[in-house]
């Protein structure tokens, strides 16, 4: 079965439009777009006054290159949001087709599930000895029973820190076969050690892996998100989408933030992360009024006090401003702390109260 057939049904064949930028034509005068002919004086070389290229060829190979595949198999969007959305629209029918998620986890999903009018089934994560981890028993049992078009993964998970084995993403896509999209959010891989559900999607062709410069690539404002799948689908994503999602000055910025000294660079900032994750989860957890740290693969903790609120205000009041996990299902006692730099993560011990008589 083609994994277009898990796409909505009018949009199979969806033309979508067709910008003044997806025309392969070469001229020397371009009157084709109603641009300017004259550049804004703050745009040093003129170069904003075109339209940017909707998916940019040197941010394109410099992606494939990194992510280890093929061109094709590329979207490039507005962050990792953008594929997000893309994809419950492309494949929700409103009022009809369900996205599952795994309370707690980024709230995107159901925002856009939301907005498309698709019903919204959740399948809690289990709070285990090792963490809060994926029900694979109960999502495989909902896929089976209920109408879902697109399950949504996340890996490492955010807030728990968690990263999915393969062995997890595999099961989940053989249940989802014929039935369901499988899409594996990767945003925070490059601070796990878990092999990546990339080397899945040769298997499964209705397996999607969304990844991002936001994180480990420290380019948040530069917005690049990709989706990566089976190429008939990132076509019709690709139609589905707005016509011009890149701007020109971000897809410049990023891809001189891939070249060999920035990845360089960036490998670095990881093995930093990566050790003061190492150091700062048993710091926290020897603190008093601590409840629990997580372990994990991220490039933050998520910690359990007895008084978050007083944990939080303590923070506050140095300046340290963390994410209030309160509201999100079963983490009423929970703050999540990003991992900063070793002068920031002594901070926030100090405000916590590291040293301190008990």
């Amino acid at each position: 079965m083609s994994v277009l057939s898990l796409v909505r049904q009018d949009l199979r064949e969806f033309s979508g439009y067709k910008s003044a930028r997806t025309e392969t034509l070469r001229g020397e005068v371009w009157l084709n777009a109603n641009e300017s002919a004259w550049p804004n004086p703050a745009d040093g070389e003129g170069g904003c006054r075109r339209y940017p290229d909707p998916q940019p060829p040197q941010l394109q190979a410099a992606l494939a290159s990194l992510y280890g595949v093929a061109v094709d198999s590329l979207l490039i969007g507005r962050g990792s949001d953008e594929a997000i959305d893309l994809l419950v629209r492309t494949t929700c029918v409103p009022g009809r087709d369900a996205v599952l998620v795994t309370p707690p986890v980024f709230g995107m999903y159901a925002v856009s599930a939301r907005l498309q009018g698709a019903p919204l089934l959740e399948v809690p994560l289990l709070d285990a000895i090792d963490g809060l981890v994926v029900d694979v028993a109960a999502i495989t049992k909902a896929i089976a029973g209920q109408p879902v078009k697109l399950v949504f993964l996340c890996s490492p998970l955010n807030p728990g820190g968690a990263s999915l084995s393969l062995d997890m993403v595999a099961a989940i896509a053989q249940a989802a076969e014929g039935r369901a999209l499988v899409v594996v959010d990767e945003a925070y891989a490059e601070f796990s050690d878990m092999p990546s559900a990339l080397t899945l999607l040769k298997q499964f062709d209705h397996l999607v892996v969304l990844r991002t410069l936001s994180k480990a690539h420290a380019l948040a404002a530069a917005r690049i998100g990709v989706a990566i799948a089976a190429p008939e689908l990132t076509a019709v994503l690709r139609r589905c989408q707005a016509p011009y999602p890149v701007p020109t000055p971000c897809a410049q910025l990023a891809v001189s933030g891939l070249d060999d000294d920035a990845l360089q660079a960036t490998r670095a900032r990881i093995d930093l992360v990566v050790a003061e994750r190492t150091r700062l989860q048993p710091a926290l957890a020897a603190l008093p009024g601590v409840r629990r740290v997580y372990d994990s693969q991220a490039n933050f903790l998520l910690v359990r006090f007895e008084d978050a609120q007083a944990a939080f205000d303590a923070l506050l009041s140095a300046g340290v401003v963390v994410r209030d996990q309160r509201a999100a299902p079963g983490l009423g006692d929970a703050l999540r702390i990003t991992i900063g730099t070793p002068e920031q993560n002594d901070r926030v011990l100090s405000a916590l109260g590291a040293g301190r008589k008990t």
